[in-house]
C-alpha cells in the first residue's frame, strides 16, 4: 500500500537563497511525522508549497500513489490537505462558526448562510474528535489554545486527511501543549495523518511516530524516537554537538538596578493584572519570573518598559523613577526590552532588516547626523549584525516581514543586545527559535548576566528558567507568590506554586 504522502525531489528557489534542495519526505497513514530543522532550514516553504502556497520549480508531489498538481491551496483542499499556520488566520471579530464557514458557506433557499446547520456541524466534529469549541463565541474573547481547537476544526470541516501543524506550539502553555498532544493522538486514532513542524525536541520524542530532519534546505536523517535522543536530534539539526543546558558559573551581585514596589496594573479591559507586586533585580544576577502564560506576566513587562501605565505603586531604575515613564525615557536609562510579542512589539514588518536594527538608535551618531539617516553607516551595521546573531535574510534590505519567525526573532535579540545596557527585561527571548539558536541567546544572556547587566527573564517555559535564572519569582493570578533560590528548588516545587498551590503546602510536599 502506497504513503498517503510523497514528496520527490522538491526543489525551491528564492533570490539569492536555495530554500529545498532536491527533499524526498513519505507520511504514512495514520501517523505523526515530526518535520524537524533550524530556523530557515526550510520546513515551512516545502509545507507551503504541499499547500500550494508556492510552486516548487523541481519535484513531484503523489497522494495515495497518484501524482498530483497542487498551484494553489483550493487544489490541496480539495486533495485533503489541511494546513494551521504558525500565526493563525482567523477573523477576531467574528464566530467560531463564521471563521469555520469562510470559503465554504453553508446557504439555504440558495441565498441566505445557514449559520445553524454549519454550527450544528461544528458540534459534530467537536464531539468527535474531542474539540471542545463554543460554535458561537467571538474568536477574539478566546484563549490562544481554543483558537488553535478552531484552526483545525477548519481543516475537519473541509474534510481535510492530511493535516500539517506549522510550530503549533509556540504560542500555547504547557497544559494547552499537553491538550493539544492529546488531539493530535485523538486525530491519528481516527485515521488522520498529521506532519507536525517544530525545533523543540522534548515535543518531537513525546508525540512523533518518525522524524524528518531538514538542515540548509537538505534531508540530512529520517529516525524514529526510540532509535534516536535529544542530543542527536540537535546535532543532526545544527551539524555540531550542541549545549542543551547553558553552563554558567556563581552571579556576582552587584547594586539594585530595577526595583518595583507594590505595583498595581489593569488590563487591557480595564481587570486587575497585576496586585501589588513588588521585587527587585540587581546587577550580575537574572530574576526569573515563572508562571503560566496570562497570570500578569505580560501586563508586567509592558509597564516596566513604558508601554502600560500603572494604576499605582513604583518603578524605579538605578534609583530613577521611572513609573508611567515614556518608552524612549526608559530605554534612555540603560534598558533593553526583548518583547513577548515580536511582530506587535518589537518589529516594524514591512521595513528593511537594517531598519529595524536601529530601531531605538536610529536617531542617534552614526545612523543620524542632524536630521539625516546615515544609510552606508546603517546597513554596515546591519551586516554585521546578520553575520554575529546568524540572521538569515537575502539582504540586509529585504523587508523582515519576508523573514521566518525564529530570524525576526533574531534580529530584536541582535538590537536590544549590541548596545550598552544596565537592564535587560527578556520577555519569552528565545520564543520560535532552535535549538541552535536558543543555545547561542542563552549564552548570551548570561555573559550579559556577567558583565553586571541585571537581567529579568520572564518565561513560561520552566526548562528555560530554571536554567538561566540565579533566583525565580512564581506569578500566579496577579501576584508574585514566592521569590526562591534557583539552586535551592526544584522543579515539582515551582510548578506546585506555577498552579496555585500556597507556598506553606509546596514546602510541605517537598518535606
Amino acid at each position: 500500500m502506497p504513503p498517503i504522502l510523497e514528496l520527490r525531489g522538491i526543489t525551491k528557489s528564492f533570490p539569492g537563497v536555495l530554500a529545498n534542495d532536491h527533499i524526498d519526505l513519505t507520511l504514512e497513514k495514520g501517523e505523526v511525522l515530526a518535520l524537524l530543522g533550524e530556523n530557515g532550514a526550510g520546513k515551512s516553504t516545502l509545507m507551503n508549497i504541499l499547500y500550494g502556497l508556492y510552486t516548487p520549480d523541481e519535484g513531484e508531489i503523489y497522494i495515495q500513489g497518484q501524482r498530483v498538481e497542487i498551484r494553489e491551496p483550493n487544489d490541496a483542499i480539495e486533495k485533503g490537505i489541511g494546513m494551521v499556520h504558525q500565526h493563525f488566520m482567523l477573523v477576531p471579530v467574528l464566530t467560531v462558526t463564521e471563521n469555520v464557514m469562510l470559503g465554504v458557506e453553508s446557504v439555504r433557499n440558495g441565498i441566505f448562510l445557514d449559520r445553524a446547520a454549519a454550527a450544528r456541524r461544528i458540534r459534530e466534529i467537536s464531539e468527535h474528535y474531542g474539540l471542545e469549541v463554543d460554535p458561537d463565541a467571538y474568536i477574539k474573547n478566546l484563549p490562544v489554545g481554543v483558537q488553535q481547537r478552531v484552526e483545525i476544526i477548519k481543516l475537519l470541516y473541509r474534510e481535510a486527511d492530511i493535516l500539517i501543524l506549522d510550530e503549533p506550539t509556540a504560542v500555547l502553555t504547557p497544559q494547552e501543549v499537553e491538550e493539544l498532544f492529546k488531539i493530535i493522538r485523538f486525530l491519528v486514532e481516527k485515521g488522520k495523518s498529521v506532519i507536525f513542524i517544530t525545533h523543540k525536541l522534548k515535543e518531537v520524542m513525546e508525540i512523533a511516530d518518525r522524524i524528518t530532519v531538514l538542515r540548509n534546505g537538505r534531508v540530512v536523517g529520517t529516525t524514529t524516537p526510540a532509535q534516536t535522543n535529544e542530543q542527536e536530534l540537535a546535532a543532526m539539526m545544527v551539524g555540531r554537538e550542541v549545549l542543551l543546558r547553558v553552563e554558567k558559573g556563581p552571579a556576582h551581585i552587584g547594586e539594585t538596578v530595577l526595583e518595583v514596589e507594590d505595583l498595581y496594573i489593569l488590563d487591557d479591559r480595564g481587570n486587575p493584572a497585576v496586585r501589588g507586586v513588588s521585587f527587585e533585580v540587581q546587577a550580575g544576577e537574572v530574576l526569573g519570573i515563572a508562571g503560566v502564560q496570562g497570570n500578569g506576566q505580560t501586563e508586567l513587562v509592558r509597564a516596566l518598559t513604558g508601554l502600560l501605565e500603572p494604576v499605582s505603586g513604583r518603578i524605579s531604575i538605578l534609583g530613577t523613577d521611572v513609573t508611567g515613564a515614556t518608552p524612549r525615557r526608559i530605554l534612555e536609562q540603560g534598558t533593553a526590552h526583548v518583547p513577548e510579542d515580536r511582530q506587535k512589539d518589537g518589529l516594524v514588518l514591512s521595513f528593511p532588516v537594517a531598519y529595524n536594527l536601529i530601531l531605538n538608535t536610529y536617531y542617534q551618531p552614526p545612523f543620524a547626523l542632524t536630521i539625516n539617516l546615515q544609510e552606508e553607516e546603517i546597513v554596515t551595521n546591519a551586516e554585521r549584525r546578520t553575520r554575529e546573531f546568524d540572521i538569515r535574510t537575502p539582504s540586509v534590505l529585504t523587508p523582515t516581514a519576508n523573514l521566518s519567525g525564529g530570524n525576526q526573532q533574531k534580529v530584536i535579540v541582535a538590537r536590544e543586545f549590541s548596545r550598552p545596557i544596565r537592564l535587560l527585561i527578556a520577555s519569552q527571548p528565545t520564543r520560535g527559535l532552535d535549538v541552535g539558536s536558543i543555545e547561542y541567546i542563552h549564552r548570551r544572556i548570561i555573559e550579559k548576566r556577567d558583565e553586571g547587566v541585571a537581567v529579568l527573564l520572564v518565561s513560561p517555559e520552566l526548562d528555560e528558567i530554571m536554567s538561566l535564572s540565579d533566583r525565580i519569582a512564581v506569578m500566579f493570578e496577579g501576584q508574585i507568590v514566592d521569590i526562591l533560590p534557583a539552586d535551592q528548588v526544584t522543579r515539582e516545587e515551582i510548578g506546585l506554586l506555577m498552579a496555585g498551590a500556597r507556598k506553606e503546602a509546596v514546602s510541605a510536599t517537598a518535606i
